[in-house]
């Protein structure tokens, strides 16, 4: 009797460990990226009453084998397991909201320590690092140079508004359009554009064609403000299918900036020989035009994205696009037996295995979706259920303790 209750004492105590367990996860239904868990029994120890004895080797004797007699002294917790199931995302529209497919984990560090989360309601400091919202922790990744190009170390990640895209000069111009056949000797045709100094400083960029022959154009090209050095003159040949002839003159045009930058070399793209895809002849009005040019002005940062891959890419005021980071994401072999730390963190344990760092289509399979947030895994259906047997099981192990309560009483009971 007293085996039976302590054997209910083990179940009321331990299938209590499951409620709790239901319960923190129904608490947790509505938390960012929680991952359940479920509670596992396994039996106890077993007293061994009477042994098992083998059969006689005896081939007269008809008798067998007996087996072992044993009475088991309750259950224990076997396990409590983190179900890392993918929970269902939910849109939210904010850029620095990012949830994961996938199995991996976002990176954060406190300055200290590396911790590991599915949480991804990221928000931009003070100084513009890329934090966790519960706890401050700044979100890891490696960052890109002022060019654009991802670095290898894995560090904070910053975007502070206010950072810069560098000017770059202009280096080539391409032209495209017509230029009327019909047009008399002596008639001229003009087209400008804005191209830029390595200082961003801008200036007006023109060229005048000139028709010198019914075959052939004469160009010449001028800067406002600039100071000409070589290059600004040239003759433009036809073949009587309207087509460029060869050669296309190719010669840079290079001019002084007047706001004392380096000289500047625009390489101005005419056209192919053989082909009407740049400035082509042809009886129809002039119409020749410089359709576009590769320099910019500086521009500030304005407002950025984030792609599958986790890449942050920036848009500067003046047009540019540029690479600024790109989030890490780190996998384990055991995802299960990471460490649970409180702010939807986890750490590293002895069974979960080591860190395993890398990015969405290099090194991990996961991918990342911006403007969305992981929900929580917690299947209520499921819960609520669980929590039916477990109250059941409370309950039935309550019952064996006071059975075997009134059966002591009766022992006690047998002398009056």
């Amino acid at each position: 009797m007293i085996r039976s209750l302590f054997a209910g004492v083990s179940g009321l105590r331990n299938h209590q460990v499951r409620m709790d367990v239901i319960g923190n996860n129904i608490s947790n239904v509505n938390t960012v990226g929680y991952k359940s868990s479920r509670v596992t029994f396994e039996e106890a120890f077993a007293q061994l009453v009477v042994g098992a004895s083998r059969p006689p080797g005896d081939s007269q004797n008809v008798s067998g084998g007996v087996n072992p007699v044993q009475v088991g002294l309750g259950m224990n917790i076997g396990s409590i397991d983190l179900l890392f199931t993918q929970g269902n995302l939910e849109a939210t529209g904010v850029t620095t909201d990012v949830a994961i497919q996938g199995d991996s984990f976002f990176t954060v560090s406190n300055g200290t320590q590396r911790f590991y989360t599915r949480s991804g309601n990221f928000q931009l400091d003070a100084n513009g690092r890329l934090v966790a919202s519960t706890n401050g922790f700044v979100v890891q990744g490696r960052l890109a140079d002022s060019a654009g190009n991802l670095t290898d170390a894995i560090t904070d990640i910053e975007l502070p508004f206010g950072q810069k895209a560098p000017a770059q000069a202009t280096t080539e111009v391409s032209l495209a359009g017509n230029l009327d056949a019909e047009a008399a000797i002596g008639d001229t045709r003009d087209t400008t554009i804005t191209v830029f100094d390595a200082m961003g400083a801008s200036e007006e960029l023109t060229i005048r064609f000139t028709k010198a022959s019914p075959t052939t154009w004469d160009y010449s090209i001028t800067v406002s403000g600039g100071t000409t050095v070589s290059g600004d003159t040239g003759t433009l040949t036809f073949d009587a299918l309207g087509q460029l002839t060869a050669p296309v003159p190719s010669t840079p045009f290079v001019f002084t900036p007047a706001s004392g930058a380096a000289n500047v070399s625009v390489t101005v793209d005419f056209g192919t020989a053989g082909s009407i895809t740049g400035l082509s002849q042809f009886a129809a009005p002039s119409t020749a035009v410089l359709k576009e040019q590769d320099g910019f002005t500086m521009g500030d940062l304005e407002r950025f994205s984030i792609d599958s891959t986790g890449t942050i890419t920036g848009a500067f005021t003046n047009g540019v696009t540029l690479t600024l980071a790109q989030l890490a994401l780190t996998d384990f072999n055991n995802p299960a037996g990471l460490i649970r730390v409180g702010d939807n963190m986890y750490t590293v344990s002895a069974n979960s295995g080591a860190p395993i760092i890398g990015f969405a289509g290099e090194g991990s399979r996961s991918t990342i979706t911006s403007g969305a947030l992981e929900m929580s895994n917690v299947d209520l259906a499921q819960e609520f259920t669980n929590m039916i047997t477990a109250q059941r099981g409370f309950q039935s192990n309550a019952r064996v303790i006071t059975t075997a309560d009134e059966m002591l009483q009766e022992v006690v009971s047998l002398k009056r």
